[in-house]
């Protein structure tokens, strides 16, 4: 009997909506709400977009984490296609900054600015990343594998994705999960607390459109609380922040509009990650182990459609790699058959 993977990532579909919806309970955002009903057609959706049933723009992708000797759900991860089409447009506060003086009273000012902004034809948006705290501090470092299978997805898929990459993170909030800048803006104009709204917005973009100023808004005459967390990145997301500029991204000069957190832009084929990813078939067994950690994936024909697990990998002077017999058995892998391979490092890019 081989020995198996205790952690191996896989496509989510219906069937993991109980996993699914008890990590939605630790981010609670609008990719990833903790709401029954959106979480399983999330689920569905995502199945779809696996078996290629719908449209490569309107497609996202979710990835579950499991610990096979648990038999839980450890995290998860997704991907959105397209964010931001004709119907349902990528909205955002865009922060300018405008220069003021006056000679008469010798006063010189530099005030930033929030504009709404709108795309009908976004970036891919990677998203709904979550690991579940017991999981948080594994030697493993699943939080690393679960952010990095959408790198290598999107790489060896690359003909279904945009040219730009989008991340949005969260910004410091409240305990109870109050945003001040919700309170000071979206509140004011919409009359709904920030969770509804939130929530609204997973499936309804219209009423931002309908009921959000178009006029520029002077972050001056917001309240210093709200001004405080504009674009700031709260201390839940510090690590996921540090491993995006090191891969490529940097801040758009764009936030959330409702709770301000800032929006992280990358061009695709510029990313490392996607850049070192690589698909190559499977060749003789390996003798031993590698030396080097990759993150090994295959697409499959019936579900989950797409596994990947870590492993020590031996690369075959002829191209192919050597996999250790365990993760060949995990990913039904056989000689001659394609697989998709990410370099996992200690330090540097990651």
């Amino acid at each position: 009997m081989l020995p198996v993977s205790r952690y191996e990532i896989r496509g989510a579909g219906p069937e993991d909506g109980d996993a699914v919806l008890a990590l939605a309970r630790e981010l609670n955002t609008v990719n990833l709400p903790n709401d029954r009903p959106h979480i399983e057609r999330l689920l569905a959706h995502a199945e779809k977009s696996f078996r290629g049933e719908i449209a490569p723009k309107l497609r996202k992708y979710v990835f579950l984490l499991w610990d096979s000797e648990r038999g839980a759900a450890a995290g998860t991860s997704m991907i959105v296609a397209q964010l931001g089409r004709r119907g349902a447009p990528y909205i955002y506060f865009d922060v300018l900054e405008e220069e003021k003086y006056a000679a008469s009273v010798d006063k010189h000012f530099h005030h930033a600015l929030l504009r709404i902004g709108f795309s009908y034809d976004g970036p891919t948006e990677i998203g709904g990343l979550v690991v579940a705290p017991e999981y948080r501090k594994a030697p493993e470092r699943l939080g690393q594998l679960i952010s990095c299978v959408r790198f290598l997805f999107i790489a060896a898929h690359r003909e279904l994705f945009k040219g730009e990459l989008l991340a949005e993170l969260l910004p410091p909030l409240e305990k109870d999960g109050t945003s001040h800048l919700w309170e000071a803006v979206g509140r004011r104009f919409t009359d709904m607390s920030y969770a509804e709204a939130d929530l609204l917005s997973s499936e309804n973009k219209d009423f931002i459109r309908d009921l959000f100023p178009r006029d520029s808004i002077y972050v001056t005459l917001l309240a210093q609380d709200a001004q405080a967390v504009l674009g700031q990145v709260g201390a839940q997301t510090k690590g996921v922040e540090k491993l995006l500029r090191r891969i490529g991204f940097r801040y758009a000069e764009r936030v959330d509009p409702f709770d301000g957190g800032p929006h992280f832009v990358a061009q695709t084929d510029q990313v490392t990650l996607v850049q070192k990813t690589k698909t190559c078939p499977v060749g003789a067994p390996a003798p031993r182990a590698g030396s080097d950690r990759y993150l090994v994936a295959r697409d499959l024909p019936v579900a989950p459609y797409f596994k990947a697990v870590e492993a020590r990998v031996v690369m075959h002077r002829d191209g192919t790699v050597g996999l250790p017999a365990e993760t060949a058995a995990a990913l039904g892998a056989a000689e001659g058959d394609g697989v998709h391979l990410l370099p996992l490092v200690v330090r540097g890019d990651l």
